[in-house]
């Protein structure tokens, strides 16, 4: 029987074909440009595809009928044990690239081995011990098991906690070390968290609505749903792998503006003898006389080695004695010199934007943020409050 394009099949024909061309792109290009977030990419679009697979096959007549379904019904396409951690290893590959995976890592695809494990055992015992089919005797698809199906989403609710925690991680981890870290904070990995959640909500709205997963013509909403999501998935993907694989520097080298190092006085780095106070005073001369705060991608190390001490003394003092992270820490001395600017009437000159970058700052958003978050007002309402500013835009 040849497959039937009616109206359920090829909507799910070109999510699934579009879904196969993307996972196979990826993957190539992550093979070949190694980057591993590609690969991890290209095979969550494969097991994404395979999901929907078995309803599209079923709405083209192919999935049911004999000929057919003795092959289709032993392959385990909706590997739901599987996406959970392949979803999180594609996120942590992208916030942490060059950390490798280590065994305990892999121990997260063990249920989803396992399962195929078990896959190919019914299928071996089918054709080997039994004349007739004997774990599928009843007719029914054992992916479509209610156990199996409830495992997989109770995975995929853990995974997405522990994705978005990781990236709470992040979040804190570079706001701690870098002074550019609204440069790096990824707005597609929070896309990618969105649609995270959003899979998870189909799946929780059509266990409710329709818990029978065996019944094929009840379930066209729910795949056309996730195919919609899964194709934005794809599309915004591959262009987010695309760009990170052509950028061999994601970020611009540091211009050479600051001073020589000065010899770090003997302070104490451990205990309670640490002296937050004296560390400050080192911290902020190197700020404000060497103006450190200029360079766009100052992180917390430059400034640690600077100092001839460690990251850990200098984050600690900055979080003890200012109460804030590294960044919102270098942002305060950004905006200040932004406000120095404005007093001497730089602005009438000069665009904002040049005297934020001049400043230090990386991009028109970031500036316009911090200085609200520091001023109370945006720049142009700061300026306005002055007569005749003469703003530039």
């Amino acid at each position: 029987m040849p497959f039937s394009f009616g109206l359920f099949s090829s909507s799910l024909l070109i999510f699934f074909v579009h879904a196969l061309v993307f996972s196979a792109g990826a993957a190539f290009t992550g093979i070949t440009r190694d980057t591993r977030s590609g690969r991890w990419l290209g095979l969550l679009l494969l097991l994404l595809a395979l999901y929907v697979s078995p309803f599209m096959l079923g709405y083209a007549g192919w999935y049911g009928l004999d000929g057919y379904r003795e092959v289709l019904f032993y392959l385990p396409l909706q590997q739901v044990l599987l996406m959970g951690p392949v979803m999180r290893f594609y996120l942590r590959s992208l916030l942490y690239p060059g950390v490798p995976f280590g065994r305990k890592d892999w121990m997260h695809l063990v249920p989803g081995g396992l399962y195929l494990l078990y896959s190919l055992a019914i299928a071996v015992a089918d054709a080997v011990l039994y004349p007739e089919p004997g774990f599928y005797a009843d007719g029914k698809d054992k992916d479509f098991d209610e156990w199996y199906q409830v495992a997989g989403f109770v995975s995929l609710m853990g995974y997405f906690g522990a994705s978005l925690h990781l990236y709470q991680q992040y979040q804190k981890q570079i706001f701690d070390q870098l002074s550019y870290a609204e440069e790096v904070t990824y707005t597609w990995v929070r896309r990618f968290l969105v649609v995270f959640l959003v899979i998870i909500v189909l799946r929780a709205l059509f266990f409710v609505l329709n818990p029978e997963w065996g019944e094929f013509g009840r379930k066209y909403w729910y795949y056309l749903a996730l195919s919609v999501v899964g194709y934005g998935l794809a599309i915004q993907g591959y262009r987010q792998h695309v760009l990170l694989a052509a950028a061999r520097h994601p970020l611009p080298p540091a211009p050479e503006i600051l001073p020589p190092a000065v010899p770090s006085l003997p302070l104490a780095e451990e205990g309670p003898a640490f002296d937050a106070a004296a560390w400050m005073r080192q911290i902020d001369q190197a700020m404000e006389e060497g103006h450190f705060y200029q360079n766009p991608v100052l992180s917390l190390s430059d400034l640690a080695t600077h100092l001839g001490t460690t990251t850990r003394n200098v984050s600690r003092a900055i979080n003890t004695g200012t109460g804030l992270n590294f960044n919102d820490y270098v942002n305060r001395f950004r905006v200040q010199a932004v406000i120095r600017e404005f007093n001497q009437g730089t602005h009438k000159q000069h665009t904002l934007l040049g005297i934020a970058l001049g400043c230090g700052f990386n991009s028109k958003s970031t500036f316009n943020r911090a200085f609200k978050k520091y001023a109370g007002l945006s720049p142009a309402e700061f300026l306005r409050q002055a007569p005749e500013s003469g703003i530039k835009s």
